[in-house]
């Protein structure tokens, strides 16, 4: 079995300044998102409408970053800990605590895209069928912000796995380096086929909805090894929050997949 490294999570101090690791993953995920935004423009249908340009690019990832954190946290505070802020409200600004929600920092990115649409007069399926191939790469450079602090560790492991994993916090047993799991399922894995699948001719929304029913399916089986919430522990039918959160996402995303299907790419 392996042993987590022990990785300073502060990867620059300057002075009073501390440049955390964790940071620099959102900086690697937004840098990310604009490079492959500028590249998804020479790409069908994009290339062929004149008003999606660069400019277009800057604005949705300055749009993008305040739905990440706005509704990263929120959605935290209110899927995961709703009686601890609603007790202690003032705590829902302390974000370097932290706590974030991929789904609640979803809805936010939504809600940021639902204005630019409506500010542009762009179709809001288009707008989201251009971020949804973006997205993937930014989650992969997230689980190795995870996996360099030792945190969200997966459940325990049999010792006979050879990429069993000892996390300092979590007892001496090995356990699944469940963020390796995420950052190759939802990150590479969701990416490479987004990427390939949107550079073909789509009825609007398809790519969307496939990035929400693909990070539901990949998200939902990360889980089975990915150790609960200490103060949530597994849910109904024996099942996490993270995975009840990828249920809607998953069936929402079939369906509203094979409706937009109908209609010509």
């Amino acid at each position: 079995m392996l042993i987590h490294p022990q990785i300073d999570p502060v990867a620059l101090q300057l002075g009073p300044l501390a440049i955390h690791w964790y940071g620099l993953t959102y900086l690697a995920a937004f840098g990310l998102f604009f490079w492959l935004g500028v590249r998804r423009l020479g790409h069908a249908p994009f290339k062929n409408l004149p008003q999606w340009q660069k400019r277009d690019v800057e604005d949705i990832l300055f749009l993008g970053v305040l739905g990440v954190i706005l509704g990263g946290r929120v959605g935290y505070c209110l899927f995961y800990k709703p009686a601890y802020y609603l007790s202690n409200p003032l705590e829902i600004f302390a974000i370097w605590q932290g706590g974030m929600s991929f789904h609640g920092g979803m809805l936010g990115v939504m809600a940021a895209m639902v204005w630019f649409a409506s500010t542009r007069h762009r179709p809001f399926l288009q707008v989201m069928d251009f971020v949804a191939p973006c997205v993937p790469t930014g989650l992969a450079a997230g689980r190795v912000g995870n996996f360099i602090n030792g945190e969200l560790w997966g459940r325990l492991a049999d010792p006979a796995l050879p990429w069993g994993m000892v996390f300092r916090g979590a007892g001496d047993a090995p356990r699944h380096p469940s963020q390796v799991y995420q950052f190759l399922l939802e990150g590479v894995l969701l990416f490479v086929l987004l990427w390939f699948y949107a550079r073909k001719p789509r009825s609007q929304g398809q790519v969307a909805f496939a990035f929400l029913f693909g990070y539901g399916v990949f998200r939902f089986v990360a889980e089975f090894f990915r150790e609960p919430d200490s103060h949530l522990g597994l849910l109904s039918l024996g099942m996490s929050m993270g995975q009840w959160l990828c249920v809607p996402m998953i069936a929402g995303g079939a369906l509203l997949w094979l409706w937009c299907g109908r209609r010509t790419p």
